[in-house]
C-alpha cells in the first residue's frame, strides 16, 4: 500500500478488489505458517531468527503510527526496547518467586508513560530537530542505565531467571508471546489508520499547518500517536529480555536497534499496515548473514548504509507500495483515468439539510456581525503587513475584501485563521473574542478558510480530505470511524454538490487546479462553519467553473454561511459581494456597497483605475439597452 493508504483503502472495481483479496490471502498463508513453524522445524538457529524479526516487526510497527502517518522520524524507538526489558529485568530480579509474565504488560505501560512525558518536549520540535531530541533520549537512558547501578546493576547488568519450562520447547513461549504482541499492534495500527484520528496523522504528515485549519487539534493528536507507537514496543522489548536472560546498557539500549527498526519501515513501506512486518522479516535475516558470514561490526553497517541508500534511491516508498504502484499501472493501462475528465454539474442542497439551515430573521431587525477586526496589526521586520486594519463582516452577507497586490489581504486571513500569529488586535467571531485561540479551536467556533494555492491533503484520497476536518474535539470524534458510515457519507454528499464525486478515489496530487479548488470547498464544508474564508475562489480556473463557484457561494449564503472572500476578479467580486472592503497597506481604506467603492475616487485612483470604471459603465449601459430592447 502506498503512504497514505491502508488495505482497507485498495483501489475500487473488480481488478482492485481481487488484488486486495489476493493481498489479505498471502498475508492469511503468512500468519498460519508463522504460527506452525515452531511445530514443524525445531531448529533454535532459526527460531531465533523469527524471534528477534518479530521484535523488529513490532518496533517497526509502532514506528510507523508515529512516522509512517505523522510524518515524525524517530530514531528512538530503541529505548522503547531497552524500557520494556529492563522493566521486566528489575522486576523480576526483586520478584523472583512471582513469573515474570506478569511483567510483561506493565513493560508496556512504562513505555507509553515515559512516551508521554517524552512527547511534551519532543513533539513541539519537529524534522531534524525531532530526530535529534529522540536520539539523545535514547542516549540519556542508557546513560541512566549504566550510572544506577543500584537498580539496573550498571555494566554488569541484569540476569533474569530461568525459563522452568521443558527444555524442548525452549522458544515456544516467547515466539508465540511476541507473536501475539504483533497480532495486537497489527490490530492497533489498522484500527488507528480506519478512524478520524488517522486521517488527522497524514493530515498533520501532508501539512501541519493547514491540518490545524481544518479542526485537526495537533497536540493531542501527535501526543495520542507517539504513545501508541511505544506501548507495544515495550511489552516486546520486556519479552525481549526475558528471552535473552541477560540485559545490559549497551546491548538492550544499543542505537543500532532504532537503526534497524528504522530500516525496516523504510525497507517494507512507512504507513502500511504489512510493510513494517515484511521489512524485519527481510532485514533481520540480512543482519544474522552479516555477522556470521561478513564479519559483523563495521562489514553490518556498510550493508545496512547501503541499503538505505538503494531505498531512498530505487524504492523511496517502499517495497509494498512500490508493488500496489506496478499493479496500479498495469491494472489502469491504455485507459483513460478519471483525472481530466468533465467536472460534474454538482448537486444540490437537499441532502444537506440537517446541516444547513436557512437564514431566518425578523423583517428591519438589526444584523449582527459574524467577524470583527479591530486594530489587526502584523509586521514581518520593518515590513507592516497590515497595520492597524479594521473590518465588519455582517452574519448572513457575502462580503469582498480587495486591494492591490500586497496590501495585506491574505496576510489578514492569516490573522484570522492564527496560521500566522497577530501581533496586536481584535479578532471577534460571532460575539466571542477568538485572537488568543488556536487554529483547530477556531474551527471547531465555526471558521472554515480555503487558501490563494490550494493546499490539499497530496497524498490522500479525495474523500480521505473531505473526511479529514474535524468540526469538533472529542476522545468519541477521534475513534470515529472515517473511511465508511456516517463521516464518509456526509463526505459523498458534500462532493457530490461540489461536483466531485466521481473522483472520491483519486490522490489530491492528481487533480487538476480547478478541481482541488472545489475538493477544499468541500472540505471546509465538512466543518460545518458559521463563517468561511474563500481566498482566491475564482483565481487560475475556467469561466464556466466560476459562474458555478458563484452559483455555490450563493446558495450557501441562502443557508446561513456567511463569507469573506478575497478575490482579484472585480466583476466577480463586485457582482457577488455586498459589503466590499478595500485594503491599501495593510488598512482598510474604504468599505461600502458595490456601486459606493466604485465610485470611490481613493480606491479608483489606488486599486480600480479609470479603465476599470469605464469598462464597468459601458457593462451598465449594455445591460439598459438590452432591458430597453427585450421590452
Amino acid at each position: 500500500m502506498s503512504a497514505a493508504t491502508s488495505p482497507e483503502e485498495a483501489p475500487t472495481g473488480r481488478a482492485g478488489a481481487s488484488t486486495l483479496w489476493v493481498g489479505r490471502g498471502i498475508a492469511a498463508v503468512a500468519a498460519v505458517l508463522l504460527l506452525l513453524y515452531p511445530v514443524i522445524n525445531d531448529n533454535r538457529y532459526y527460531q531465533n531468527i523469527i524471534i528477534l524479526s518479530l521484535v523488529f516487526a513490532v518496533a517497526a510497527s509502532g514506528l510507523s503510527i508515529i512516522t509512517g502517518l505523522a510524518g515524525y522520524v524517530s530514531l528512538g524507538q530503541g529505548a522503547f526496547i531497552g524500557l520494556g526489558g529492563y522493566t521486566v529485568g528489575i522486576l523480576a530480579t526483586h520478584h523472583p518467586d512471582t513469573s515474570v509474565w506478569l511483567w510483561v504488560p506493565l513493560a508496556g505501560v512504562v513505555a507509553a508513560l515515559v512516551a508521554l512525558v517524552l512527547g511534551f518536549v519532543a513533539l513541539r520540535a519537529r524534522g531534524p530537530s525531532f530526530v535529534i531530541i529522540t536520539v539523545a533520549f535514547l542516549f540519556l537512558v542508557q546513560v541512566i542505565a549504566i550510572n544506577w547501578r543500584s537498580l539496573t546493576g550498571g555494566t554488569e547488568g541484569l540476569t533474569l531467571p530461568l525459563p522452568t519450562w521443558s527444555a524442548d520447547i525452549m522458544n515456544w513461549p516467547f515466539y508465540y508471546a511476541l507473536t501475539a504482541i504483533l497480532a495486537l499492534q497489527l490490530l492497533l495500527a489498522w484500527w488507528v489508520r480506519r478512524i478520524k484520528l488517522g486521517t488527522g496523522l497524514v493530515a498533520i504528515r501532508e501539512d501541519e499547518t493547514k491540518a490545524a485549519t481544518v479542526g485537526i487539534n495537533l497536540p493531542v493528536e501527535k501526543m495520542i500517536a507517539f504513545v501508541a507507537s511505544s506501548v507495544f514496543v515495550g511489552m516486546a522489548g520486556g519479552v525481549y529480555g526475558y528471552y535473552l536472560t541477560f540485559i545490559d546498557p549497551r546491548g538492550m539500549l544499543n542505537i543500532l536497534l532504532s537503526v534497524q527498526t528504522m530500516l525496516a519501515l523504510l525497507v517494507g513501506g512507512k504507513a502500511t499496515l504489512w510493510g513494517p512486518v515484511l521489512g524485519a522479516f527481510l532485514v533481520e535475516p540480512l543482519n544474522e548473514y552479516a555477522n556470521n558470514n561478513l564479519g559483523g561490526g563495521n562489514t553490518r553497517l556498510v550493508l545496512f548504509g547501503g541499503l538505505l541508500i538503494l531505498i531512498v534511491l530505487f524504492l523511496p516508498q517502499g517495497v509494498l507500495p512500490a508493488i500496489e504502484s506496478l499493479l496500479s499501472w498495469l491494472r489502469t493501462r491504455g485507459s483513460a483515468g478519471l483525472v481530466g475528465a468533465r467536472i460534474g454539474t454538482g448537486g444540490s442542497l437537499a441532502s444537506l439539510t440537517e446541516r444547513l439551515h436557512p437564514v431566518e430573521r425578523e423583517p428591519g431587525a438589526a444584523v449582527p456581525p459574524m467577524l470583527e477586526v479591530k486594530d489587526l496589526r502584523k509586521s514581518f521586520g520593518g515590513l507592516k503587513a497590515v497595520d492597524g486594519a479594521s473590518l465588519v463582516v455582517p452574519e448572513g452577507s457575502i462580503t469582498g475584501l480587495i486591494g492591490p497586490n500586497g496590501s495585506g489581504k491574505t496576510t489578514l486571513f492569516n490573522l484570522v485563521d492564527d496560521t500566522i500569529h497577530a501581533d496586536g488586535g481584535e479578532i471577534w467571531l460571532a460575539g466571542e473574542r477568538i485572537d488568543g485561540l488556536s487554529p483547530w479551536t477556531r474551527a471547531h467556533r465555526g471558521l472554515g478558510r480555503t487558501f490563494q494555492i490550494t493546499r490539499l491533503f497530496r497524498e490522500m484520497t479525495v474523500l480521505e480530505n473531505v473526511v479529514a476536518a474535524q468540526h469538533s474535539f472529542s476522545w468519541s470524534q477521534l475513534g470515529r470511524i472515517a473511511v465508511s458510515g456516517a463521516e464518509a457519507k456526509a463526505a459523498e454528499e458534500l462532493l457530490e454538490y461540489v461536483g466531485m464525486r466521481a473522483f472520491r478515489d483519486q490522490k489530491a496530487r492528481a487533480l487538476s487546479y480547478g478541481q482541488q479548488k472545489l475538493v477544499e470547498l468541500a472540505q471546509v464544508l465538512m466543518l460545518d462553519p458559521k463563517l468561511i474564508l474563500l481566498d482566491e475562489p475564482a483565481g487560475g480556473i475556467n469561466p464556466v467553473l466560476v459562474e458555478r463557484m458563484s452559483e455555490m457561494i450563493r446558495e450557501l449564503n441562502s443557508y446561513g454561511k456567511t463569507f469573506l472572500i478575497v478575490e482579484h476578479n472585480m466583476p466577480f467580486v463586485l457582482g457577488l459581494c455586498d459589503p466590499v472592503h478595500v485594503l491599501g497597506r495593510g488598512r482598510t481604506m474604504a468599505s461600502g456597497t458595490p456601486d459606493q467603492i466604485q465610485n470611490d475616487p481613493a480606491v479608483v485612483d489606488a486599486y480600480l483605475g479609470d479603465d476599470f470604471v469605464l469598462e464597468a459603465t459601458e457593462q451598465v449601459e449594455r445591460a439598459e439597452q438590452e432591458r430597453a430592447g427585450s421590452t
